[in-house]
């Protein structure tokens, strides 16, 4: 596999169509998913960890946020979304803050809480902007972090997620406004909690996420296979899985062992590998745990890689299992073939308007 590349344009990461900003000429979507919340709530330290590959304790010594800093995370044609991080002192009452403009290109809201601090001007701080959002935004999905929870205990923490949740619907119907959902993640960058809670608010953007838990509840059904992921090997953001419930545990043993893989392969891989991942058709990994458990990795596209769950007895069937995984690669392919012929038309229909109003634009000027 491909090192990851961090570049001036982003970090690798695969992502479909989703609603959001439109490039008028180019016709590309690029949903935006918003970092919001107090000074030091760590928005910066999410978005490095995630997207950056930067270890937790090297986050204490990045700067606290004193502007909006928008960054693009991209990789290859299929990427499409901007990741907008504020500073905590924004003020939405200040005349040059055009908060309309960028709530209507919005495809995602993270408010970012310190669970760890004293939440209630926080709190004050997310209703009102959850409030101005959906005013301008109502297709916006709001997703609530309950941040730095690694130093509580378990009970604390869902006593803090109650006490968060019970307030701010609270907040909300009070307002008039209880039609609207928040959704509330514990997270740490100490642990893979970010990580799945992240993947969860980037599988609310894109459209194809029902036809692609259904391609792998197909795939599962059919070749003996307790749980499938398909995961952005770069960023370790699984953009699907399918329908059975998803377990920590299950999820941090795919993250360990897409790890192990990207480390191996950058040792012993390919010399000359383009920028990005270097998968290739054959890509694969087989982990055998010493519970009867086999985890299985097989590459999909040069950004995604399916993880499986299966017993010993049924990876005994490897032969119809590999079958099966080019079935679903093939119907993955043309999911993506799909969307790359929308976004072609989408350009050359918008280069032809680009053209059309430029040239009505220089007769009417020549006119005069």
């Amino acid at each position: 596999i491909n090192k990851q590349e961090d570049s001036e344009k982003g970090v690798s990461l695969c992502c479909f169509i989703a609603p959001g900003f439109s490039d008028s000429v180019n016709g590309v979507v690029k949903p935006r998913i918003l970092l919001m919340g107090l000074r030091r709530s760590g928005k910066s330290s999410i978005q490095k960890v995630v997207f950056h590959k930067m270890s937790p304790s090297e986050t204490l010594f990045l700067e606290s946020t004193n502007k909006i800093c928008r960054e693009d995370v991209s990789s290859s044609s299929f990427v499409s979304f901007q990741i907008w991080d504020f500073p905590g002192q924004i003020d939405f009452f200040d005349p040059t803050f055009d908060y309309e403009m960028i709530f209507r290109g919005t495809g995602a809201l993270i408010f970012v809480i310190d669970s760890q601090d004293d939440y209630v001007e926080a709190l004050s701080r997310l209703h009102l902007t959850v409030t101005r959002a959906y005013k301008v935004n109502p297709d916006i999905s709001f997703e609530v972090f309950i941040h730095k929870v690694d130093g509580l205990s378990d009970d604390h923490k869902i006593e803090k997620q109650r006490d968060i949740h019970k307030r701010t619907n609270t907040d909300l119907t009070d307002a008039g406004l209880e039609q609207i959902h928040l959704s509330f993640y514990l997270t740490s960058i100490y642990d893979h909690s970010i990580f799945e809670a992240f993947s969860k608010v980037v599988q609310k953007l894109i459209p194809q996420l029902p036809t692609l838990e259904n391609l792998l509840n197909i795939f599962i059904s059919n070749s003996g296979i307790e749980k499938a992921f398909l995961f952005d090997v770069g960023s370790k953001i699984y953009i699907a899985t399918d329908s059975s419930p998803v377990d920590m545990q299950t999820y941090e043993l795919c993250c360990d062992m897409i790890d192990v893989v990207i480390d191996i392969s950058c040792i012993y891989g390919m010399p000359n590998t383009e920028a990005g991942l270097p998968h290739d058709k054959d890509s694969m990994a087989i982990i055998h745990l010493n519970n009867t458990t086999v985890i299985y990795l097989k590459e999909v596209t040069k950004f995604l890689a399916m993880v499986c769950f299966l017993r010993k007895e049924s990876f005994a069937r490897k032969g119809l299992i590999d079958y099966n995984f080019h079935c679903f690669k093939k119907a993955i392919q043309e999911v993506f073939d799909v969307r790359v012929k929308v976004q072609q038309s989408r350009k050359l229909l918008n280069q032809r308007r680009w053209s059309k109003l430029t040239l009505t634009s220089g007769v009417c000027s020549s006119t005069h």
